[in-house]
This record gives C-alpha cells, structure tokens and sequence, in this order.
C-alpha cells in the first residue's frame, strides 16, 4: 500500500511538472523579453530622443477605466464610432507611454476609418515617460501577465459580439502582434510599425489575423536581418504576412523624432488604412 501511495505521488507531482512544462512553452513570448533586454541597451536609448512638446488641443476621445481580472482597474483613451459599432481596434503605445501624440493617432485613425472604435490601450497605468530614462525604466518593469490583463479587460470592455484589428509602435509594435495572437480569431488585423517580431513558432501558430509589417532599412536595432527571419517564419505557417521596408530608421512614423520621415510616414498610413479596410 505504501508502494502504491509513492507511486501515486510521483506520478502526480510527474504529471504537473510536464503541464507546468508545456504551459510555460506555449506562453514563452520571445519578441518581449527581447524587446526589454533591448530597452536597457544605451545605444537603443540614445536613439529616441525626447518627444517635442505637443498638447493635444480638440480631443474628440475620452479617457476611459475598466476592470481587469487581477483585480485592478485599467486606462484607455477612448474615439468612438458616431454609430454605434461592434468593431475596434487596439492602439498600442511607444515605449513613451499614453502620451498626446498617441491620442491623436487614435483620433485619426478613427477619422479615417468611420465605423470603427479605437482604444489607445495605457500599458504603464498613467505614467508618461520624459526622458528615455524614464522610457527604458518603465519597459523593463512591465509585466507580461498585467499587460494581458489590460487587453483582455479592454476585450471585456468591448463586449461580447467585437471584432478587432491591432495597431502599434517600436515597443508598441510589438505588443500588437502579440495582442492578436491572444485574441485568436477575434482579430481581423494586426498593423506593427518597427516592432519586435515573435520567433517562438509556437506561439506564432496560434496567430490568424492577417498581418501589416512597417519596418526601416536603416533600423539598427528591429533590423532587416530580424524581418526577413519574421517573413521566413511567417511563410513556413503559412500566415500572411505583407511587410513594408522604407529607406528610414527606427521611429521613422514619430512626428517628434527629429529622424521623422513624414513621406514614408504618410506612404506607411496610406497602406496602413487599406490594410484595415480590406480585412476588417
């Protein structure tokens, strides 16, 4: 009897290791904790100079609170559909945070598109950052499982019946690939400008929104080497995937980065817009 109870115990402790095993595998994302170790690079944060000032003057969104399933509350900047609509799309910051700049993306992107919602997702819970100090101190503090938690509490928010589409930058850019292989069939598109692409296959299967990559050749950091891996794995999986590469560096879509390169930039929104229309 004894032989038997040890064995049900090494057996039972056998079997929760392996699933704690394949959980862990199947919820490794790679393009983060790359993107974070990249954060802390001096280099890299050299790189983003600090953002020109600019208040956002007629704001047509609202800032929003909803609850998160850890318990907490969480931000978004809000551009609502003038009819009702079950459509959104999740806008995800630069490393900067939720700042003026973002919430006027948010307002004209839901100009251009109409009859779509645009939630401008606060993955820092109301801090802004002012420096690339700043920046780089609140990346490497995110926490994956409450970035999660604000997305699906912006799910949540959005209501049973939505669909979405994803969008982001740098930082941002990368937290939008990675929003819509969460979501799973509820994404109908993700956009990523210069973010960091996901290289764990397995989590990459589990992606099925079509996919818009907006990236610069003179990137020194999401480099070409780094896209054409992404575009490789992408056709291994048979995702789609279109990928854009202007003659730009990083950052080249920021309109206060003194490198802004304002005709790729509206090149990069033009395709950026039909993108969404076309599948979503």
């Amino acid at each position: 009897m004894k032989n038997l109870t040890f064995i049900l115990i090494i057996g039972f402790i056998a079997v929760n290791y392996l699933y704690s095993q394949a959980k862990n595998t199947c919820c490794t994302f790679s393009s983060e904790e790359t993107f974070v170790a990249l954060a802390g690079d001096m280099d890299f944060k050299d790189a983003h100079s600090v953002p020109l000032p600019f208040k956002l003057a007629l704001e047509k969104g609202t800032m929003i609170s909803f609850m998160t399933k850890d318990g907490n509350s969480a931000n978004a900047y809000e551009v609502k559909s003038d009819k009702p609509s079950n459509k959104y799309i999740l806008m995800f910051h630069e490393w900067w945070g939720l700042n003026d700049y973002i919430k006027k993306e948010a307002e004209t992107l839901q100009s251009s598109l109409g009859d779509v919602n645009v939630l401008a997702l606060d993955l820092y819970d109301g801090k802004v950052a002012q420096t690339s100090d700043e920046a780089s101190k609140y990346v490497q503090s995110i926490k994956q499982d409450r970035v999660f938690n604000i997305i699906n509490g912006a799910v949540d928010y959005a209501g049973t019946d939505a669909v979405f589409g994803t969008i982001g930058w740098c930082f941002g850019g990368g937290w939008s690939l990675q929003a819509s292989i969460l979501l799973g069939d509820r994404s109908k598109a993700c956009v990523m400008y210069y973010g960091m692409p996901e290289k764990n296959l397995d989590v990459l299967s589990k992606l099925t929104a079509p996919v818009l990559g907006i990236f610069g050749s003179k990137d020194k950091f999401i480099t070409p080497e780094l896209v054409s891996e992404f575009e490789n794995n992408m056709k291994k999986l048979n995702k789609s995937f279109d990928v854009k590469i202007y003659d730009a560096v990083h950052a080249f879509a920021n309109p206060s980065n003194p490198d802004h390169d304002a005709k790729a930039t509206e090149d990069a929104y033009y395709l950026t817009v039909n993108f969404f229309k076309q599948n979503f």
